[in-house]
């Protein structure tokens, strides 16, 4: 470590933090003082650096080492583990890569690796492990996210793009300034906004908010949340059934319609296929006018509320909010196309302060004015193989090889994966139906993972090699997300024999004779200092002069400046849509798209529809009468630090809480602290009850990313923690888009009597070899 002028520093995707240590160990993380609302979740990796769950040398589940690769799959979870040097878990994978490739091809290799690791630019987990098969061949990858995979396929269909737009959304300072009505479907959770992918210097949801309402913008929260808009706010709550805001939306659109409030002079010149999406509306292609009448029984919204709030919406400067949860549920590409439609109906797309935006304070660079700087990344190189998945059909994927889906327009054929490798993410985190994802996961030959902790990934691995954390390497946060650039020291060293993923990969490349290929003669430091020349040249070319590497080194951080004006979503497509026309055929908003409807799929038309999802209360029954939603937690990023002080501090018993009103807690004789049982067919988790009436009845909540423990019961695994994700159903949104719908999703409450609390902080059993 070198020795500095200034505290060591660091940064996450939850926040900056001035570093505390003392004889070599980290003590305390110091909000950055630039910060005006920072996150305590950082504060949960300061005990975990280095107690029992922290994976000390590498690891290889006995079955697999005392039988070779595929023996006994089904005791993955189950099976001890022996820990072995680096020299020889590098000759085992050295040999097993070969013998795949050899065998199979480098189709059989899935990198599967979705997450979120580190905020570090060059020690990004997932890039890093990408980089290192593509010097050998290649592999199975995936596309889309778990966290919007419906809206980054029919997006584009409609507006052209959908990654692009993410960094250009109208910011809060034109919100504050222009609006006068701001509807969030889905709300605008602050919880979710502590967060920003590849690090962030100050938090702003908040304060962009209190500044919008301060300045007399008024707030409509359509979730079936209280609490998905802060309370200071004094927003319009419309407790909604979860999974019906595409009839919501419809109902919006016909009473504009109906009622002559929408914008003819904006749906000529900026849309194509309004009157297609109208007949629909009306009911002249279908019999059923898509009217406030006909969506308030779906919605349990009265009508004269709909057509209230759409006539306040034609009268206001609004802005529309679409949050990325409303596309995890089954058909989630529907409320995104009919925001849109919506929106277009009110004709102030592209105009100040209003419009249309996906998600606000779904993450912290959400409306953040900033300057867009395109810096540089770890080159991966090129895959030669052409396979791959969606995101969330990794279980159909391993289920069902040979086996097709549909997707986007395409037939795309699953291959017979023999090797599965996690860098860097947690699916046994973020993918559904977790009982029936581990039984699939029993197929593949082999399964390695590069983690830190003992958490549900590495206890179902075959190979576990320890990596290190962001505390114990040397890097840089800049991300276009944060106008923030910091480095990130090292401030501890690596605890046992942890590597980073670079060196990792470095070793095994140099057992596979790659080594030259993937490190292009560069160490860590030479990758650090590369991107950030680099980086440094393309601001140069945009007018923007960063500091020196070394100078950057000196004082921890460097801010880049404001834009000199406020972003506004298509802001240049609204002045010139010939000069700037959108990327869709037409060029224009495709409220209609043909190209949609060309693909012929029976669950996802060419316009905005309402199609019924596959569990909501409008088809509950006995045995799963509630609507769960499994949101982000508020105490973690997903699943990471479950096991710290932040996160174990909000539970009750050891358990996840879960929220429900209190006429269903009466009607099951429910108590608040008490231990309950949820369950359905899929599987049953256990959590500790929190009685509020700031959630709709029939309705209850639990955060994603209690780290899942199975245990047996009668009536199938149970997860002792509180992992949501043991009772969602695992189907993709429709033929489109293939995305998660674990926001669709019954169940039944049933009290537990003899529940012990769950024990996070027992490793699997080791021995040494």
């Amino acid at each position: 470590m070198k020795d500095l002028d200034r505290k060591p520093f660091t940064n996450s995707h939850w926040g900056a933090y001035w570093v505390e240590t003392q004889d070599g160990r980290v003590t305390g993380l110091t909000p950055f003082e630039h910060d005006p609302d920072p996150s305590p979740i950082g504060q949960g990796a300061i005990a975990t650096q280095d107690d029992a769950l922290r994976i000390r040398r590498p690891a290889i589940r006995r079955s697999w080492l005392e039988h070779g690769p595929g023996a006994h799959g089904d005791r993955r979870g189950r099976d001890d583990f022996v820990e072995v040097s680096w020299d020889q878990a590098n000759r085992l994978i050295a040999g097993e890569l070969t013998r795949i490739r050899t065998e199979h091809g480098n189709e059989a290799i899935f990198a599967g690796s979705y997450g979120w690791a580190s905020a570090g630019r060059f020690h990004h987990a997932q890039g890093q492990m990408k980089r290192f098969l593509n010097c050998i061949g290649g592999y199975t990858g995936s596309v889309n996210t778990y966290s919007f995979a419906a809206a980054e396929v029919v997006v584009p269909h409609v507006l052209g793009d959908f990654r692009g737009l993410l960094d250009r959304y109208t910011c809060w300072e034109s919100i504050a300034e222009n609006a006068e009505l701001f509807v969030a479907f889905g709300g605008v959770p602050l919880k979710n906004g502590q967060i920003s992918q590849g690090g962030l210097g100050n938090h702003v949801q908040k304060a962009g908010l209190l500044n919008a309402h301060a300045n007399g913008v008024q707030f409509v929260n359509i979730s079936p949340l209280r609490s998905d808009i802060l309370d200071t706010a004094r927003a319009d709550w419309l407790p909604i059934r979860p999974s019906t805001d595409a009839a919501l939306m419809l109902a919006l659109c016909h009473t504009l319609l109906a009622e002559d409030l929408h914008d003819k002079a904006f749906l000529a010149r900026y849309t194509v296929g309004f009157d297609r999406f109208a007949a629909y509306l009306t009911g002249a292609t279908d019999g059923a006018p898509k009217s406030a009448d006909w969506a308030a029984p779906i919605t349990d919204i009265t009508a004269e509320t709909i057509r209230g709030l759409a006539r306040r919406m034609a009268q206001s400067r609004t802005m529309i909010s679409i949050a990325y949860a409303l596309t995890r549920q089954d058909h989630g590409e529907q409320p995104w196309h009919a925001a849109i439609t919506l929106a277009a109906m009110l004709g102030q797309i592209g105009l100040p302060g209003t419009g249309i935006g996906f998600g606000y304070s779904a993450m912290n660079h959400t409306g953040l004015n900033r300057r867009i700087i395109p810096y540089a990344a770890l080159p991966q190189g090129m895959n030669p193989v052409r396979t791959f998945i969606p995101v969330a059909r990794v279980t159909d994927m391993l289920e069902n090889p040979g086996g097709t889906c549909d997707y986007n327009g395409r037939t795309l054929t699953y291959p017979d994966v023999k090797l599965v490798w996690w860098a860097g993410g947690n699916p046994f985190h973020h993918h559904q139906d977790l009982n029936r994802l581990r039984r699939a996961w029993a197929r593949p030959d082999t399964i390695i993972a590069n983690e830190w902790c003992w958490n549900a990934l590495a206890r179902h691995a075959d190979i576990v090699l320890p990596c290190t954390t962001p505390l114990e390497r040397a890097d840089l946060s800049m991300t276009p997300k944060n106008p923030y650039i910091t480095v990130m020291d090292k401030v501890s060293e690596p605890v046992g024999e942890a590597r980073d993923d670079h060196e990792i990969f470095r070793g095994l490349a140099a057992q596979l004779g790659v080594e030259d290929q993937f490190t292009e003669g560069r160490t860590a430091a030479d990758w650090t200092r590369w991107l950030y020349d680099v980086s440094r040249q393309a601001a140069a070319r945009g007018g923007i002069e960063l500091p020196s590497y070394d100078a950057l080194l000196e004082t921890g951080w460097f801010r880049v400046p404001d834009p000199e004006k406020h972003e506004i979503m298509l802001e240049g497509f609204r002045a010139d849509p010939e000069g700037k026309p959108l990327k869709t055929p037409s060029g224009k908003i495709e409220i209609f798209s043909d190209t949609i409807a060309g693909f012929g799929y029976d669950d996802c038309p060419g316009h905005p529809a309402w199609l019924q999802p596959l569990e909501y209360l409008g088809n509950a029954t006995p045995a799963a009468p509630l609507h769960m939603i499994s949101n982000q937690p508020v105490t973690k990023l997903h699943s990471q630090l479950d096991h710290g002080k932040v996160s174990r501090a909000n539970r009750i018993d050891g358990h996840e809480p879960v929220l429900m009103h209190p006429d269903d807690a009466a009607a099951r004789g429910l108590t608040e602290g008490q231990i309950v049982r949820l369950h359905n067919g899929r599987g049953a988790c256990l959590a500790g009850l929190r009685i509020s009436d700031a959630i709709r009845p029939g309705v209850i909540q639990i955060a994603t990313g209690a780290w899942w423990d199975p245990a047996a019961d009668p009536d199938g695994d149970i997860c002792r923690h509180g992992n949501p994700n043991a009772l969602t159903p695992d189907k993709g949104t429709s033929r489109l888009a293939q995305g998660p719908i674990a926001h669709s999703c019954l169940v039944q409450v049933s009290p537990v009597t003899d529940a012990a609390a769950p024990q996070i902080g027992a490793p699997p059993p080791l021995t040494a070899s």
